[in-house]
């Protein structure tokens, strides 16, 4: 399994919101308009899914599996050409102050690891700003 990981974010709320932002999908309905529309396709979120088409990859369902109150959200994938699991991981620094990562492991064939690694790379970091932007934006 390879590892990539988002910067750390700054989350401008407490661990509980956070936590009750990325436990319910739907509320990252307001991330939709910063996804590029050349590349992501037909984005649908449901309270623990999310599911997505990426040329020329085809459709990805992500689903919650795992949840530790107002620390970690964990996603496997339920549909996708390489087997992965995400997780974001949430620290609280103060009241106001919550300190977000994001964590991609992914069983990359070595033959497509170096077509397609930098490409997560990017995506997670990506997905670590767009989350970031969406929980900022809904307080």
């Amino acid at each position: 399994m390879t590892t990539y990981e988002g910067d750390i974010q700054q989350l401008h709320c407490n661990a509980e919101y956070a936590f009750a932002q990325l436990t319910d999908l739907r509320k990252l309905e307001i991330f939709k308009d910063k996804l590029p529309a050349d590349k992501i396709k037909n984005l649908q979120l449901t309270e623990e899914t999310i599911s997505f088409t990426v040329d020329p990859v085809g459709e990805i369902i992500l689903r919650i599996i795992e949840k530790e109150p107002y620390k970690t959200v964990k996603f496997g994938a339920d549909k996708s050409p390489i087997q992965f699991n995400l997780w974001i991981q949430l620290k609280e620094i103060s009241e106001c102050d919550t300190r977000m990562k994001v964590t991609l492991k992914a069983d990359i064939p070595m033959m497509l690891k170096p077509m397609i690694g930098s490409k997560l790379d990017e995506m997670v970091k990506q997905i670590t700003n767009g989350i970031a932007m969406a929980v900022n934006k809904s307080i």
